[in-house]
């Protein structure tokens, strides 16, 4: 610790946050000031990468009518994006196609690909999907239509046959960079595109297209799929929300005026929480489709069509997830299904929509500390529609795998912490059986483990702007990079009450007086809530420091996350 706070001059409560996230002295440098110089990876080192890039020219040079297969949400759209405005610079405009979550699914089908070979396809990319797809894309080979898969979900096997199938989470791969978002890995793509036009001559007569510029995109499917922002992906995500505040890309402003949300300086929260869901509310409750066209549209009455309807769509989806979340939450704590010691929660119901469930179990697994899985039925077809979420050491993603091949469900995957899944309605206790086995000693060591680390002891005087900006030295935050951790210690609780949706607001007092505000989001019904509506004094409060600039001032909102009463025993 002493040599990287000597090294970059930096107080020592950073240089320990620094340590404590596992960034080695050599590695400080990257860390703080992450580059693509330094950090960009070799396109060949990724398993058919250059084949892609091969194939992809070459359907370039001879006009291949080239359609892109999209996942519904953010990192789909992103990725999809950054295709078609590479090729737009080349002179070549790209299709873009999104399967209906309720109609289709997740990801390409037989019959996605015949209808696309229908409207003239020669080429298809699929991203943030197709790895898995083995059945729809042996469909494609007797079509005699080309698919090129760009992918980064867990992969089991053999990949599917394809020109190329490019996933740093394919196990014969070597990249060492399986923590990308699916954008993550089209971005290196379009470096593999430069070179292999560049080899080829294509840019005598033309500027050769600056990838940077596509950064905002890479970041936000970095951001929003949850990645961890470590390495390169960390510099993406630096990197991206730098570009992301030049504010070029049509549909980004289009969303933030809607939203009614300043321009400033991106980050993460603008990535993840104005941007993110309103991109995602077409592929969860409306048109499919809506986000990959705002974010690779340049027309602005289009985008701002779009972006007025996604706004629409989003707070149409926010009083489904409230409505289903609270179905979930009653069915399981007041039907006998909670048991504390499950290592995996699982909750179901008839018509919950498959767009949102995903976002209930974030929100149940938020307030239950354990792995959730959350499924939609359709009784009268006898299938069920799930979607799950983990907690840090669990990997569901991989239980879903064993829960297919056990022959459990219709269809399965995902990544550590999330996963989605189909299931006949009659196995869904056997489904749960099968969790609850697989995930037992997992959720065991990870709910033992599931402490608070923190990053500085202060007090309310303490917690201001400059404790605030000095930390922003760590930005953007995330998984692998987790946000500081401070805790109050010894201050009262003021003026605490309830606002809409079960937030709880008041005031932290030190003994002296000097006070910060502070809010715990959708904590009513929670033990951290109650703590504060108690009041009592000598509370240690544990949370985020966040800007607060409304009205033009520069001070700061404490989010709590955890509250302790030192006098009561551990």
């Amino acid at each position: 610790m002493t040599r990287i706070q000597r090294a970059e001059r930096l107080d020592e409560p950073l240089a320990r946050a620094i340590v404590a996230r596992g960034v080695l002295p050599d590695a400080v440098e990257d860390y703080l000031r992450p580059t693509l110089r330094r950090l960009f990876p070799d396109p060949s080192s990724f398993q058919d990468m250059d084949a892609a890039a091969r194939v992809l020219v070459d359907a370039l040079e001879v006009g291949t009518d080239i359609w892109v297969l999209a996942d519904y949400d953010v990192d789909g759209g992103a990725s999809a994006a950054q295709l078609v405005r590479w090729f737009r610079t080349m002179g070549h405009e790209l299709s873009i196609y999104v399967p209906d979550r309720l109609t289709e699914g997740y990801g390409p089908s037989a019959l996605a690909f015949e209808r696309l070979k229908a409207a003239g396809a020669g080429l298809v990319v699929t991203v943030d999907c197709g790895a898995a797809a083995h059945h729809a894309l042996e469909a494609a080979a007797t079509l005699d239509l080309d698919v090129v898969v760009v992918d980064h979900h867990l992969m089991r096997g053999d990949p599917p046959r394809a020109r190329a199938v490019v996933n740093p989470n394919r196990l014969d791969d070597l990249s060492g960079e399986g923590n990308l978002a699916a954008a993550g890995v089209v971005f290196v793509l379009l470096a593999a595109l430069n070179r292999e036009a560049r080899a080829r001559g294509l840019f005598k007569d033309r500027p050769e297209p600056d990838i940077r510029q596509w950064l905002d995109l890479a970041a936000l499917g970095a951001i929003c799929d949850v990645t961890a922002l470590t390495g390169f992906n960390r510099a993406i995500a630096a990197l991206g929300l730098k570009v992301m505040s030049t504010w070029k890309n049509p549909g980004l402003v289009a969303l933030m005026d809607v939203a009614g949300s300043e321009r400033a300086q991106a980050t993460p929260f603008h990535a993840g929480f104005v941007l993110g869901p309103r991109i995602n509310a077409g592929g969860r409750i409306g048109r499919s489709d809506l986000g990959a066209r705002l974010l690779s549209s340049d027309d602005d009455s289009e985008v701002r069509d779009l972006a007025v309807e996604l706004d629409r769509l989003n707070a149409e989806r926010r009083d489904v997830e409230r409505d289903i979340t609270e179905a979930a939450i009653v069915q399981v704590e007041r039907a006998s299904n909670f048991d504390p010691a499950a290592p995996v929660i699982l909750a179901a119901g008839e018509g919950w929509h498959p767009g949102v469930i995903g976002v209930v179990a974030g929100r149940l697994k938020e307030r239950w500390h354990r792995p959730v899985v959350v499924v939609g039925l359709d009784t009268a077809a006898g299938i069920g529609k799930g979607s799950g979420r983990s907690i840090p050491g669990v990997n569901l993603g991989r239980a879903v795998q064993d829960a297919f091949d056990e022959g459990l469900l219709l269809a399965g995957g995902g990544h550590a912490m999330a996963a989605g899944l189909s299931v006949e309605t009659r196995l869904l206790p056997d489904l749960r059986a099968f969790l609850s086995d697989r995930l037992a000693r997992e959720a065991e060591v990870a709910i033992q483990a599931d402490s608070l680390d923190v990053d500085v002891l202060t007090t309310a005087r303490g917690a201001d702007r400059n404790l605030y900006d000095s930390f922003q030295t760590l930005a953007p935050f995330g998984p692998g990079n987790p946000e500081p951790t401070f805790v109050l210690a010894g201050v009262s609780v003021r003026d605490a009450r309830v606002l809409n949706n079960g937030h709880v607001s008041c005031r932290l007092a030190d003994p002296d007086g000097r006070q910060v505000r502070a809010i715990a989001w959708r904590a009513a019904e929670t033990e951290v809530g109650k703590a504060l509506l108690g009041g009592g004094g000598a509370l240690d409060v544990a949370g985020m420091l966040k800007a607060d600039d409304w009205n033009g001032r520069r001070g700061v909102q404490f989010e709590i996350i955890d509250v302790h009463d030192p006098r009561q025993a551990v």
